[in-house]
């Protein structure tokens, strides 16, 4: 008799990865814009910032690499959770708090980038 087993997150294995390096290549595309910004303005002083910002595509830009940063974190955190903490009550509190923190950030990323 062959006991199967179920496979549980087997899913997860290369969507995640994918995940993991997309979102790290938006990541790093913004850093390095941001910081060719830096070098051609000579520092960055706080009316350039602001008129940098004034774009509504660079804002856009933002909000994608916030984005891009959550799920990053998501992906990561989840698979904290799934690897180290065996209790099921204890992981759905860690999955649970991980999500409420993510919207959070996600809700005041949009009032620091859009203004409110």
């Amino acid at each position: 008799m062959v006991i199967k087993r179920p496979v549980i997150g087997a899913h997860y294995g290369l969507k995640d990865w994918l995940v993991q390096r997309l979102t790290a290549v938006v990541m790093l595309a913004y850093v390095v814009g941001v910081i060719v910004f830096l070098l051609a303005s000579r520092g960055g002083s706080y009316e350039a910032w602001q008129h940098l910002f004034a774009c509504s595509w660079v804002r856009v830009l933002t909000q994608v690499t916030v984005l891009a940063l959550l799920w990053h974190a998501w992906v990561g955190v989840r698979d904290i959770w799934m690897d180290y903490i065996q209790h099921t009550g204890l992981k759905l509190a860690a999955h649970t708090l991980t999500i409420l923190w993510l919207v959070a950030s996600l809700v005041y990323s949009v009032k620091v980038v859009w203004g409110a």
